[in-house]
């Protein structure tokens, strides 16, 4: 599925899970044959091991509340040096949002009480990269 919607063949994928003693995380590297164009995708959930009075919902909120009009009601400093600008995505989840900043671009995926992030190398241009990305989110939805 991966290859399919890359369009390149996939060298291998390697997975890994950790707490940051708030969420799990469970993230799984797909390695492309032509290296730029990797894929990470990320889920985050309550980690059930540490009990904690934070969900992810509520990161969500604090992540993206800021950006519910697409336009930062923050004055991190941080966001504004990297320049990060958030677009709002409709139909894919409970909510998504596409972010963009010097580093990179990541599709975020909030379903329930976790969310996804998908993060797309190569040198595709911004929609072909979004596209791609929601394809992706759509088949990973679907096995949560």
């Amino acid at each position: 599925e991966v290859e399919s919607i890359l369009q390149t063949p996939v060298k291998g994928a390697k997975s890994s899970e950790r707490s940051d003693g708030t969420f799990k995380i469970s993230q799984c590297l797909y390695t492309a044959a032509e290296i730029g164009k990797s894929v990470n995708l990320d889920l985050i959930q309550a980690d059930p091991n540490e009990p904690s009075k934070r969900s992810p919902k509520d990161f969500w909120k604090e992540k993206f509340d800021p950006y519910e009009n697409e336009e930062p009601k923050t004055n991190r400093r941080d966001e504004k040096e990297q320049g990060a600008q958030s677009k709002k995505i409709t139909g894919l989840g409970d909510e998504a949002y596409w972010v963009s900043n010097r580093f990179g671009s990541v599709l975020y995926v909030l379903i329930g009480d976790a969310f996804i992030s998908i993060g797309i190398g190569g040198t595709d241009d911004e929609q072909t990269k979004l596209g791609k990305s929601k394809a992706l989110a759509q088949k990973a939805l679907q096995r949560l």
